[in-house]
């Protein structure tokens, strides 16, 4: 099927104007909105396919505006198979019923016999219709490219609404009931300067919009064109329409207020905010306002969060980073007279802010010691028990790393062991109270507050700072990017949290699947992960998924857990050191050993990139890969000794030379830890390695013969895939 070329394009403009869509999904309608209309177009030839498509999103309206649209889509050549000849004709050469009756299906008669064509269709021959189809006009088009571009948009939840029959006419329910995002008001279709006739949601298409509720010129605003609306809308409707300038516009204004308000002050850095501002205003207008200062002594998370989440204020930090008492507000009106908005805003925070301060003192009342029993009764999963059976466990999973964190350091000193001692006092004592604050006031009514409120709670407490800390830090890191905790006891306590979810979950078969993930595995997963390796503990991952798995063995039965986990924990690695910018090549050579000691991951990948760079690497990994398919499908035994006086051929006696003189410096290497050394002592084997392969007959006849150089090419096989699986370097 071919397109000619379009003649005669203009801009084509489409808004669909509706009650106020939800600001978190704002974003992406609108993105996929412009999307979707432009595809289908596109699929359509009635747009080119460099026909550019710019979106708007605004609260009350979706609208997409596309370049190098034509009225009408050029007509296209269509070949149709028809049927095989052997079918289609008779032994005269006449159509056979068949044919015409394919024909007639076809809209075709018997007129067109001549132009049909036969050629080859696999082993057969068959005859083709060559015919010219007429293209889509843009009212069709754009009809067939609305309906598409609605179905496909991502709505977080279609509402159910009734048409306006209008004066006189009865409304009956499943006659006319339409389903979308919210009810929309309005459409817009234009091409160039004409309307385009297209109806959607019981709408058709016109070119009256509506603009900013109480600061617009005029209502309705008539659009000229569609080259027109953005400015249209900016100067008579007072309404910035796309997102990304109405975004733009706002940090810039939250950024000239902060200077404003003081030397180095700076709104908080939050992308999702204001991403949700700005779906929730149209002109968007910053203002400065303050709270009683007597409020700061309330924890800044705390105050921070009730502004954000409840206000959608922007919080002032001062150069330090500390919280202030001014806050910037995003307001949708702009009036001659600020102080009535301003006002407003301080009095509607002070509650909130009061509401946070009175859960702060009441919480402060009782120690977390008091609040332990009190987990007995928050359920944690109906198949795992209460928090406190969590806390528990992740008690008993913590005291058991402790225990391979010392057996790591052996031989025990006695200022080691006191060490140990003290952090498994601590280590307890953390874990105990970790989870208390899952019984507050302040974590009842903000939960993101979990561990940050232990924290404070603790050092109110007079608790030892490192305890503290442990429990501010046991969560962490809490997402892609977070800190990781600050010291031992946190770090102890933060990897058997996570595991004590990973095993439970695992063991009772809640496993994450595609794209959903409910209990954010995947997200405990790397944070042990980041903990093993940025803290480059001396811990295997097998034996940590061992160590939890005994501490719920006593509880409730589980299925083998080693096995899955592990190929969940290898899954989650390999995708972090990809997104680090390491190869496929290079992470499935290192992974491909299976380390169970992550921390030796990063100089292994950092080892094999600088032995990739090596001219003698690409033979070496190459023969590497040889070996080992020779090994995979031979007799031999692994570790066989090499008998010297069965190395008749030259070849082979350089090569197990070269081995005894190059594999203990590599060795040295590797137990030094210094892998690039190790990788790059092995250069040295590139020539005797070639030449045998050269010389060598490995599958000799003679048996003992063939066993001898087997067990050389096993020895050259241990030497060289000690610190990654080189043959993955191979292409």
């Amino acid at each position: 099927m071919k397109h000619t070329v379009m003649t005669s394009t203009h801009p084509l403009l489409v808004e669909l104007f509706v009650e106020e869509l939800p600001p978190k999904a704002l974003k992406k309608l609108g993105e996929a909105f412009a999307a979707a209309l432009a595809a289908s177009l596109k699929a359509q030839g009635l747009a080119g396919q460099s026909s550019v498509a710019t979106p708007f999103a605004s609260p009350r309206r979706l609208a997409a505006h596309l370049t190098d649209v034509a009225a009408k889509a050029a007509d296209r050549s269509l070949l149709q198979k028809l049927m095989p000849v052997a079918v289609a004709l008779d032994a005269q050469g006449q159509a056979t019923p068949a044919l015409l009756k394919k024909l007639a299906a076809l809209g075709a008669g018997p007129e067109v016999l001549p132009q049909l064509k036969r050629a080859p269709d696999g082993k057969t021959e068959a005859l083709f219709l060559d015919s010219q189809v007429a293209g889509a006009t843009l009212a069709d088009g754009l009809q067939k490219a609305l309906a598409e571009a609605l179905a496909k948009l991502p709505i977080p939840k279609v509402m159910a609404y009734q048409l306006d029959a209008g004066a006189g006419a009865e409304v009956r329910p499943g006659w006319t009931t339409v389903h979308f995002v919210r009810p929309a008001h309005g459409l817009v279709a234009l091409h160039g300067d004409q309307v385009v006739p297209v109806s959607v949601l019981g709408l058709a298409a016109g070119r009256a919009t509506q603009g900013h509720r109480f600061e617009a010129l005029r209502q309705p605003l008539l659009l000229r064109d569609a080259d027109s609306y953005a400015a249209q809308l900016a100067d008579e409707g007072a309404v910035i329409a796309s997102f990304a300038a109405r975004r733009a516009e706002i940090v810039r204004q939250l950024a000239a207020v902060a200077a404003s308000a003081g030397q180095g002050l700076r709104p908080i850095d939050d992308d999702a905010l204001l991403d949700e501002v700005t779906a929730l205003v149209e002109r968007p207008n910053v203002l400065l306002c303050r709270f009683d200062p007597e409020f700061l002594a309330v924890p800044p998370e705390c105050l921070i969060l009730t502004m954000k989440a409840n206000q959608k204020y922007f919080p002032l930090l001062d150069m330090e980073g500390k919280l202030t008492h001014q806050f910037l507000v995003v307001s949708n009106i702009t009036p001659p007279d600020a102080s009535a908005v301003v006002g407003g805003n301080e009095r509607v925070v002070r509650p909130r802010l009061a509401d946070a301060k009175f859960f702060f003192d009441q919480d402060r009342k009782k120690t977390l010691e008091s609040r332990v029993a009190g987990l007995d009764k928050v359920v944690y999963h109906g198949k795992l028990g209460s928090q406190g059976d969590r806390a528990a466990r992740v008690g008993a999973i913590a005291l058991a790393i402790v225990k391979q964190l010392g057996d790591a350091t052996l031989p025990y000193t006695v200022e080691a062991r006191d060490q140990f001692d003290v952090l498994a006092s601590k280590v307890s004592q953390a874990a105990r109270l970790a989870k208390t604050d899952l019984v507050t006031d302040m974590v009842g009514e903000f939960p993101e507050l979990q561990g940050i409120m232990g924290g404070y709670y603790a050092r109110h407490e007079g608790l030892r700072d490192g305890v503290a800390i442990a429990i501010e830090d046991h969560y962490k890191p809490r997402f892609a990017g977070d800190a990781l905790p600050r010291n031992h006891t946190g770090t102890v306590l933060a990897l058997a949290d996570k595991l004590e979810t990973l095993v439970g979950l695992f063991g009772i078969g809640a496993l994450p699947t595609g794209d959903k993930d409910p209990f954010a595995l995947r997200r405990h997963a790397l944070g042990v992960i980041r903990i093993l390796i940025e803290k480059n503990l001396p811990l295997a991952v097998d034996a940590l998924v061992q160590a939890a798995e005994a501490v719920f063995a006593s509880e409730h039965k589980t299925h083998e857990l080693l096995s899955p986990l592990m190929v969940f924990f290898a899954d989650r690695l390999s995708v972090l050191l990809r997104e680090q910018g390491y190869s496929a090549q290079e992470v499935d050579a290192v992974l491909a050993l299976h380390p169970t000691r992550l921390g030796d991951v990063p100089r292994r990948l950092a080892a094999v990139r600088s032995f990739a760079a090596l001219p003698e690497a690409a033979p070496l990994a190459a023969a590497n890969k040889r070996v080992g398919n020779i090994l995979k499908k031979s007799d031999a035994v692994l570790g066989a000794a090499v008998e010297q006086a069965l190395l008749v051929e030259p070849a082979e006696a350089v090569l197990h030379a070269a081995l005894a003189a190059i594999a203990p410096l590599a060795d040295a290497a590797f137990a030094a830890g210094d892998y690039s050394a190790s990788l790059q002592a092995l250069a040295g084997l590139k020539a005797p390695v070639d030449a045998f392969f050269e010389a060598v007959m490995v599958n000799a006849e003679d048996a003992a013969l063939r066993a001898n150089r087997l067990a050389l090419l096993g020895d050259l096989h241990a030497a060289m895939n000690r610190v990654a699986d080189l043959s993955r370097l191979a292409s």
